[in-house]
């Protein structure tokens, strides 16, 4: 039985400096703060005031956490990895930018699955799942020439605890109900292995030009990628949608959606990209 009410400790903000921070590297400081509206909001308003590139801001508690769509992003006091990162991706082509969410939902499950041993996948463009529960969101917004990252990620939060799903979304669920063992990993460690992670693709990707193809980064988020394959409804901003099977990702990060047919078929229709948009998997 997995314990319940156990202690929820203060995130290590120094302890994960040690493990991230190094000579030449992209993180350049960590900071953790008790109580604020929204890391993204902070970190936003950090990077029109000149900040430099990889600077992290974790928070206790978000008061005003968001998610896409303006959707509120709600948790209890140190119960979840709630944290924005700083980049400035210069030189790389706008278009190519898409893909910074995706890196980072790449670092985000790769670290669950390696510090947690959950099988995390990733539903496009910005949800971390466990099973066919929310394990997690991500959010990027720019400013300028800088583009800040939000992620969530919910930890030791019990079941009841976790919000009603609204209508059509997902349920949610933590690495305390996901993980096979009776205690999930600390902050500390999940927040150090995402930063490595998000180090890694980032490099690698900027030293490409922001080629997802020839950094590898297109091939291991698509192994990744839950929604590849499946049959999806895609909802747009404008209040249209479709349904189709996705069939991949472009160099640009938008979704490849093979639409249907008005007779219901998935396998002549024309290929749609998707740069924004709510993507329901069906069944």
């Amino acid at each position: 039985m997995r314990a319940e009410n156990h202690t929820r400790t203060a995130l290590d903000a120094a302890a994960v400096q040690l493990a991230v921070l190094r000579p030449a590297g992209l993180w350049q400081a960590v900071e953790v703060t008790a109580l604020t509206g929204s890391t993204n909001a902070d970190l936003l308003a950090r990077a029109v005031a000149g900040a430099a590139e990889g600077l992290v801001l974790a928070a206790e508690e978000q008061q005003a956490g968001r998610g896409r769509l303006g959707r509120a992003w709600v948790s209890p006091p140190r119960a979840a990895l709630t944290f924005s990162l700083l980049l400035r991706p210069g030189g790389i082509p706008p278009a190519r930018r898409g893909w910074l969410p995706l890196l980072a939902g790449v670092a985000v499950a790769t670290a669950v699955r390696t510090v947690a041993a959950v099988d995390a996948q990733l539903k496009w463009p910005n949800d971390i799942l466990a099973g066919p529960a929310k394990l997690g969101g991500i959010l990027a917004e720019a400013a300028g020439d800088a583009v800040v990252i939000g992620i969530g990620l919910n930890v030791s939060t019990e079941a009841a605890e976790l919000p009603p799903p609204g209508p059509g979304a997902l349920p949610a669920t933590s690495l305390l109900l996901s993980s096979p063992a009776a205690v999930p990993p600390t902050r500390e460690a999940l927040l150090s292995e995402i930063l490595a992670g998000v180090e890694r693709w980032y490099q690698a990707w900027r030293q490409d030009g922001g080629d997802p193809e020839r950094s590898g980064l297109r091939a291991t988020y698509l192994g990744l990628c839950g929604t590849i394959g499946r049959a999806v409804r895609v909802e747009l901003p404008a209040g249209q949608g479709f349904s189709g099977l996705a069939v991949g990702v472009d160099p640009d990060g938008r979704l490849l959606v093979r639409a249907s047919s008005p007779s219901g078929s998935s396998s002549s229709g024309s290929v749609r990209a998707v740069a924004a948009g709510d993507v329901v998997h069906l069944r």
